[in-house]
């Protein structure tokens, strides 16, 4: 069995062997790795599953915009500077201190989520492999500090862009969407289906918002997991429960589990109900595929 082979086993990972060999790559020549692809693609996923088949331990940060530069390096507690003052027993290590003293992975998900003043601080860490931290002076970094870090594309609310001199010190790894195939057996494998029809069907209208002129954002192969899973549900608990799954049960479970996770564009006149019941009409009633009807954009926007 081949590395890339134990960790899809090990961790419940389809496909992506390409993305999985760059990053071992990347983190065995010592390297700072920055995956970056849209919600729901499995970034978080392939990086730790990677950090974990290195034996290399993890400090978790998840970043916000209201994330503090203390919170990353570090903090003084009040009550103890009052009483010894500004000595090593009065400060609590943030993740980055922690990281860098012990030699393990900062894993930051989310980076391009934190303020660019929180952003600069990792700025000497990652290319002197050193910090200077008040009143406690310089911390180096161990063997075998490096940091991970996550983003989504800045076109995601809530995000911003990197700047220049903090991304020179990332190799870069992007995720995408994976195949029709690989997103079917991740439903099956996520939802313990036997209904094949059902998965695929789930599949293709959670990759149709992604080319429905419609849809701004489409949705990631959570949608379809999510999908399959209520439908099961509803339709386990219904009355008239026999054969597949009906039209209408699964069109409810779709409007549950699409409509958060998808945004519709701005400049077309048309509701969620309605962009929905045109997936429907391509997906469930035609039969149709939406990767080959509906690429490059077959279909224009109506109103």
């Amino acid at each position: 069995m081949t590395p890339i082979q134990k960790i899809q086993q090990e961790h419940g990972i389809v496909g992506r062997e390409a993305e999985l060999a760059m990053a071992l790559a990347v983190l065995g020549a010592g390297r700072h790795l920055l995956l970056e692809g849209p919600v729901g693609v499995g970034k978080t996923t392939v990086a730790l599953a990677v950090c974990s088949h290195l034996g290399r331990d993890t400090v978790r940060v998840d970043g916000d915009d209201r994330y503090s530069e203390s919170k990353l390096t570090g903090w003084f507690d009040p009550p103890l500077v009052l009483k010894q003052g500004y000595r090593e027993e009065s400060f609590f290590p943030g993740p980055l201190v922690e990281a860098m003293r012990e030699g393990r992975v900062l894993f930051i998900n989310e980076l391009n989520r934190m303020p660019e003043s929180v952003q600069n601080v990792l700025l000497p860490a990652l290319d002197e492999r050193l910090l200077q931290v008040p009143h406690i002076g310089e911390v180096r970094a161990a063997e075998g500090f490096q940091v991970v870090a996550t983003q989504n594309p800045v076109e995601y609310v809530g995000t911003g862009h990197l700047s220049e001199a903090l991304r020179d010190r990332f190799e870069h790894l992007a995720l995408n969407y994976q195949p029709a195939a690989e997103e079917e057996a991740i439903v099956t494998s996520e939802t313990g289906s036997g209904d094949e029809a059902l998965v695929l069907t789930a599949v293709r209208l959670t990759r149709a918002t992604r080319l429905h002129p419609r849809f701004r954002k489409g949705a990631s192969v959570r949608g379809a997991i999510a999908t399959v899973a209520i439908a099961e549900q509803l339709w386990s608990a219904s009355r008239d429960a026999c054969g597949p799954v009906s039209r209408e049960t699964l069109r409810r479970a779709a409007e549950a589990a699409l409509t958060t996770r998808v945004d519709l564009r701005d400049d077309i006149d048309a509701d969620f109900a309605t962009a929905l019941d045109e997936l429907f009409a391509l997906v469930v009633d035609r039969g149709e595929d939406p990767d080959v009807a509906l690429a490059p954009a077959a279909v224009s926007p109506k109103g």
